[in-house]
């Protein structure tokens, strides 16, 4: 089951005709991937305290199906895919909440699957995944 994070387009996240710039969705990936480990009780800023490390993006692969729009009300999700010992990778989308059209279900606007690494903070190179959060990140 897919974390769901809403959020509501605004005149910052669109280009001159109202339509959400496409790198914009990387930022409503992030707000996401942030809160689904937030609701898991994973604190970026206390994290990278209390290990030392932290995760960056490794790798971005999205895919555009339709366009969002100024006003609209978006549902972001993001599902674990796969955790090795350095890495995850997160599946997520962007719909937009069926209340705003004829359709019962979201509509597809975007897809994407990003690839979280874990390093040091201090030197940036790459780490292990401190088992105490894999666990706590899967099922």
């Amino acid at each position: 089951m897919a974390f769901e994070f809403p959020i509501r387009v605004y005149w910052e996240d669109t280009d001159a005709g109202g339509i959400v710039f496409y790198a914009n969705y990387l930022k409503f990936f992030e707000r996401a991937r942030t809160e689904w480990l937030r609701s898991m009780g994973v604190g970026q800023q206390q994290l990278r305290e209390q290990t030392g490390g932290m995760f960056v993006v490794t790798d971005a692969q999205l895919r555009y199906h339709r366009p969002a729009r100024l006003d609209d009300e978006l549902i972001v999700t993001a599902a674990l895919q796969a955790a090795g010992r350095a890495s995850l990778t997160i599946v997520q989308s962007a719909l937009l909440k069926p209340e705003q059209m004829t359709e019962k279900t979201p509509l597809l606007l975007s897809e994407g699957t990003i690839r979280i690494g874990w390093v040091d903070a201090a030197t940036l190179r790459p780490a292990r995944i401190p088992n105490s959060l894999l666990e706590q990140l899967t099922p």
